[in-house]
């Protein structure tokens, strides 16, 4: 058998594999046609999904939440901290809270993988004991890990339905543990952060976030000056304030885009300044532009 066969062979067994882990619920979807990505409902600012693509699917693209998925047919091309990577069926991929990534399929059968995206806060609320140490950052974005596979498979599971608050406050302490299992220790120890005065910080960034929010206003809250509140708050979050405000945004434009509101009115009602404003930031957190978005989601919807 030429190598090319072999892992042909190998990656249809896998992907074979996680239909039966994850579920009948997934032979529906594996059947349907062209490009689309479905989306769990969202729980407590964590969002999985599913995603079907040929060709390149992501532009460069960044975003403030950790990344954790499995690969489940075809291979998943991605570059990743300046260097190319490939995920078969059956890994593990990991991709840390602002690293720049793209995305797509490896060959012309096509990708397709599910994905879990958690807030950083999430990890670092899990690993209680390590608070000081900052999150935890896995130098390899691919991994071959049964143990981590296993969680994975119960948090991406039935993505149609929701995990249930019991379920994932257990799925995010098993996905912390597997995470600070697999991260680089050699990273240096920052300084003790003030946990309170960043969650406020948060807080305020998440239910403003369709005002002017100014830097000024996040050291009234946290009484820490702008400096070392911006220092504290990426090691706690992974990004900075001014990403994280951004990201908020962002949220509330895709809620509103999946209402059905207009691209302009919803930029607007989302503390952008105009249209092509949303558009740009929208691009560069996701790959895509908010139609090509909006209609990926209508097709996802569609297999439901």
């Amino acid at each position: 058998m030429s190598t090319n066969s072999t892992l042909g062979y190998r990656n249809k067994n896998n992907a074979a594999t996680l239909d039966a882990e994850l579920g009948a619920g997934l032979e529906r979807l594996c059947d349907a046609p062209g490009d689309g990505i479905t989306s769990a409902p969202s729980e407590s600012g964590i969002e999985r999904i599913e995603a079907r693509f040929h060709g390149n699917g992501f532009s460069p693209h960044r975003h403030d939440t950790y990344a954790i998925g499995l690969t489940i047919d075809g291979v998943q091309t991605f570059t990743y901290r300046g260097e190319g990577q490939a995920s078969l069926p059956g890994q593990v991929i990991v991709i840390h809270p602002d690293e720049l990534h793209d995305g797509g399929a490896g060959d012309e059968q096509g990708l397709r993988y599910r994905m879990i995206y958690v807030p950083p806060e999430k990890i670092s609320d899990a690993l209680t004991a390590d608070r000081d140490s900052g999150l935890p950052f896995v130098s390899s974005p691919v991994l071959s890990d049964i143990e981590f596979r296993k969680e994975l498979v119960e948090a991406l599971t039935d993505i149609e339905c929701e995990i249930g608050d019991f379920k994932l406050d257990c799925l995010i302490a098993d996905l912390a543990a597997c995470l600070k299992r697999h991260a680089d220790t050699s990273q240096s120890k920052p300084a003790v952060l003030d946990l309170r005065a960043l969650k406020e910080c948060s807080d305020l960034m998440k239910e403003c976030c369709d005002q002017d929010v100014r830097m000024a206003d996040l050291e009234a809250v946290a009484q820490i000056d702008r400096y070392t509140l911006a220092r504290q708050f990426r090691h706690a979050f992974g990004t900075s304030p001014h990403r994280y405000l951004v990201m908020r945004r962002l949220d509330r434009v895709k809620s509103k885009l999946q209402k059905g509101e207009k691209l302009a009115e919803t930029a607007v009602g989302s503390g952008f300044s105009d249209q092509s404003h949303m558009s740009r930031h929208f691009k560069r957190a996701f790959g895509m532009s908010p139609g090509q978005w909006r209609r990926l989601r209508a097709a996802g919807d569609q297999t439901l």
